[in-house]
């Protein structure tokens, strides 16, 4: 039997508990598609996993909600081998082995062919697929962003926050985008945003001007304070939890939410991820129109030290790992 280098977890904990092993290629049966994977991004819900934090995931697991790669079978020829494609969310990691891996399988209904990948390198191709879906749904599907309407990320230094500034400067929205560390002004304005705000919790009694939109990424250690830097009629849509927070404490709706200010939330799924438009997205990257932070690549043989560097936030950008 066939076997690859995959990471499992069998207990949850620290880095540490993320083992490489020896595992069987998995065999797709019609409606899925084996990938053979070259490149996959880190992402704080698989960190949350190994922590213990996501009950519904069973151990042992091979974690990993993406991945890109090259198409080794398809049954149903719904994808043709050799063909680039990446795959993300739909139970990738959660409900069925994921991207952590040599191979992996997923549901046709689940991959997307990008053309435009290649062109890219397997670095920069492995670190968009979740990023760029979330970043878009996020602006698109949730907060329905308009151009010129003025765009606050709130979290802008994670990978969704820059991809969110690069693709929201480039519809043609003001952007601005907070930090918590006055040497990322420069990173941020490079990578899209307008303005760039120093955030140490509360910024709504310190900003000129409200927004239209708001991109919560911390979490709800910050959610109340950006509900108050919208103008009425404006969103705020909750996708990011890097604050380590899982829910409000004493949440009151008539209090918390200002009148006419409209609070929304975006997690994606299968049919998230195929409405992306990947290969344009990709197409962009490519011409520089839009730009993608890459902190640091590693290989799949040092997964822990990815992890670790994920958990103590010293990436500086997508982590992506290569098999």
């Amino acid at each position: 039997m066939a076997t690859m280098k995959a990471v499992v977890i069998h207990t949850a904990g620290g880095p540490e508990v993320l083992k490489l092993e020896e595992r069987p290629i998995p065999t797709p049966i019609t409606g899925w598609v084996l990938i053979r994977v070259k490149a996959f991004g880190l992402n704080r819900s698989e960190l949350f996993t190994r922590q213990g934090h996501s009950p519904n995931v069973r151990f042992p697991r091979i974690l990993g909600i993406e991945a890109a790669g090259i198409v080794e079978s398809c049954p149903g020829n719904e994808f043709q081998k050799g063909e680039v494609v990446a795959t993300a969310m739909g139970g990738l990691g959660r409900d069925f082995d994921g991207g952590y891996a040599e191979y992996t399988c997923a549901p046709v209904k689940n991959v997307q062919a990008v053309k435009a990948g290649m062109e890219l390198g397997w670095e920069v191709f492995g670190a968009i697929p979740e990023m760029l879906q979330t970043a878009w749904g996020s602006l698109f599907t949730a907060l329905r962003l308009k151009r010129e309407e003025r765009l606050l990320v709130r979290g802008g230094t994670t990978s969704v926050g820059l991809a969110a500034a690069a693709i929201a400067r480039n519809h043609g929205a003001y952007v601005a985008s907070t930090t918590r560390r006055e040497d990322r002004e420069s990173m941020l304005k490079e990578g899209g945003a307008h303005e760039v705000i120093l955030d140490h919790g509360a910024i709504a009694g310190k900003i000129n001007e409200k927004f239209d939109k708001v991109l919560e990424l911390i979490g709800t250690t910050t959610l109340e304070d950006s509900m108050l830097c919208v103008k009425p009629g404006g969103s705020v849509c909750m996708t990011g939890m890097v604050g380590n927070k899982w829910s409000l404490d004493n949440f009151s709706p008539m209090e918390s939410i200002p009148t006419a200010v409209n609070l929304t939330s975006y997690s994606g799924g299968s049919e998230d991820f195929t409405a992306t438009p990947l290969n344009e997205l990709a197409r962009q990257i490519k011409d520089g129109t839009i730009q993608i932070q890459i902190g640091k690549v590693f290989h799949l043989d040092n997964i822990v030290e990815a992890h670790r560097t994920m958990e103590e936030n010293k990436a500086g950008g997508k982590i992506v790992v290569l098999t």
